[in-house]
């Protein structure tokens, strides 16, 4: 008879004859004697030629880039001085690119105090269409480096009011009014001159619209200027806000978040 005897590092079968068919003999064979198992070698894998490597790297960088652009943020060059001292935009310095991002407009409207880029309406950019999308993109991208003009058809500005108030200039100490209140506005640059601003006709903004203007307030072709063929028409759709401009991004040494200061609260 026989039986089988197992532990954590061997197994042996033993064996003892029958009685009577001379001494007891045992034979014993273990697991542990079988020669290690023989596996077929697998042929390696040809390594991707590093042209390839780089052409899947470049594909995902660029499919990354454009998602990022289209749901979540964008980097856009700030190209005039009509946000000056708020946003650097001058003749012969380095131009501010900010940060705008597009997430919190999914779940409210723009309000009073918000620095926005937008699409400009046709009024604003007389006619011109803004390039499709991946002229636009390459335009982008080129901007950042300083290697292309931005697009001309979106620009940046601050919410002033919303649709409803009434919008007018000016109160005398020189402050807009919006519905019959003078708005605080700290952030206002009027180059070291008097506290003038340029006057404009009291409008009511239309809804679903945007009354925004340039923190360099002389010197800034915003609502009041485009309010064609009447005043209310130099507000811009709210369908057109790209983003909420959140942090200058570059140059370095101006780092930083941008204010939303609200006027018509004080910042409150």
């Amino acid at each position: 008879m026989s039986h089988r005897v197992n532990d954590d590092s061997s197994s042996t079968w033993e064996t003892t004859p029958p009685a009577g068919d001379g001494p007891a003999r045992s034979s014993s064979y273990s697991y542990d004697d079988d020669p290690a198992p023989r596996f077929s070698k697998k042929k390696a894998k040809k390594k991707q030629p590093f042209w390839k490597e780089l052409l899947v790297i470049f594909s995902v960088a660029l499919l990354l880039t454009v998602v990022i652009q289209t749901f979540i943020a964008r980097v856009f060059v700030i190209p005039s001085a009509s946000m000056e001292t708020t946003l650097h935009g001058c003749t012969g310095c380095v131009n501010d690119k900010v940060l705008v991002e597009k997430i919190t407009y999914l779940f409210r409207d723009p309000q009073p105090g918000d620095v926005i880029v937008f699409r400009g309406p046709p009024n604003w950019t007389g006619g011109k269409q803004p390039p499709n999308f991946v002229t636009g993109t390459l335009q982008d991208l080129g901007s950042m480096v300083n290697l292309s003009e931005p697009s001309g058809t979106d620009f940046i500005k601050r919410v002033i009011a919303v649709g409803g108030q009434t919008v007018e200039c000016c109160d005398d100490q020189g402050r807009v009014l919006v519905d019959g209140k003078p708005l605080d506005e700290p952030y206002l640059n009027f180059g070291g001159g008097p506290r003038q601003q340029d006057s404009f006709e009291k409008v009511t903004v239309p809804a679903g619209k945007l009354w925004v203007m340039g923190d360099n307030r002389n010197n800034s072709s915003d609502s009041r200027k485009h309010g064609d063929p009447t005043p209310a028409d130099g507000a811009i759709p709210i369908d057109n806000v790209v983003g909420k401009a959140r942090v200058i991004v570059i140059p370095v040494g101006r780092w930083g978040t941008i204010s939303d200061y609200n006027p018509q609260t004080g910042g409150k």
